[in-house]
């Protein structure tokens, strides 16, 4: 009854099959793990960003590499900005993905050393080889807030460290690189700027980094599993009809035929 399932057609059909399940199951194991990092980053970044605020350095200092557990922690700097060595990042986009700059002013804290202070994304308004209209920061002694954030690199970022740009224009926040640029003692890594609130004219302050779609990693995984649990079901089911139709077309060639009706 069963021999039909050593013909090529379904001898095909069964490796299919055997091939379908491991791998649909792995890639349901691959969004579980998807899912387990998004959440945990999730919580990570919910975390820091609701963490009363600390002095910035008491969380960093000169060549410090921020970790992941340090990054998005909200931390306050009291100093001057020194808009003297101010530089913009270029190919920034705002919440609206239009292309501009990031300003990165350099914040002199009361004791000397540099924090270098992500004051937010500005419009390019122009060819990108001219140095844009920049919002002067307050002036004076300030005291500000930001979300910590760690030096950023091609390997990490995907964005190429492009030479020979134009003056005072850079394509990745590093304080390694602007510690030689300075040649002051910079505070490793970076914030942004969330605090005191932009006035008129002021850089668009970043918006809070958005939590992952978690979920839907989750959702991925069982659909996964019930895909690889549906082939074998689909496999038996196809077997099933073949040999129902086998069966009916058998009974069918061995069914007597009809005698004439006498006339």
């Amino acid at each position: 009854m069963y021999r039909f399932l050593m013909t090529r057609q379904w001898v095909i059909l069964t490796l299919i099959a055997l091939l379908l399940i491991p791998t649909m199951i792995r890639l349901g194991i691959w969004q579980m793990h998807r899912y387990e990092m998004r959440t945990a980053r999730n919580d990570l970044v919910s975390h820091a960003l609701h963490a009363d605020p600390v002095p910035v350095e008491r969380v960093t200092t000169a060549g410090h590499a921020v970790t992941r557990g340090e990054k998005y922690r909200t931390v306050t700097a009291t100093g001057t900005f020194d808009t003297a060595d101010e530089v913009v990042v270029r190919r920034r986009t705002n919440s609206d993905d239009e292309v501009g700059f990031h300003v990165l002013t350099p914040f002199v804290l009361d004791d000397g050393k540099v924090l270098l202070v992500n004051r937010g994304w500005i419009p390019a308004n122009g060819i990108q080889t001219a140095y844009p209209k920049v919002p002067a920061p307050p002036e004076g002694h300030v005291t500000i807030k930001g979300r910590l954030m760690a030096d950023e690199t091609t390997a990490a970022s995907g964005i190429k460290d492009l030479k020979g740009l134009p003056d005072r224009q850079i394509m990745l926040i590093n304080s390694e690189d602007q510690a030689r640029r300075l040649g002051k003692v910079v505070l490793g890594g970076y914030i942004q700027q969330t605090g005191p609130e932009p006035k008129g004219g002021s850089p668009e302050q970043i918006s809070n980094p958005g939590s992952e779609d978690a979920p839907l990693n989750y959702a991925y995984m069982i659909q996964w599993w019930l895909f690889a649990a549906a082939v074998p079901v689909g496999w038996w089911f196809l077997v099933r009809r073949e040999v129902r139709d086998r069966a009916e077309a058998a009974a069918k060639e061995n069914a007597p035929e009809a005698e004439p009706a006498a006339v």
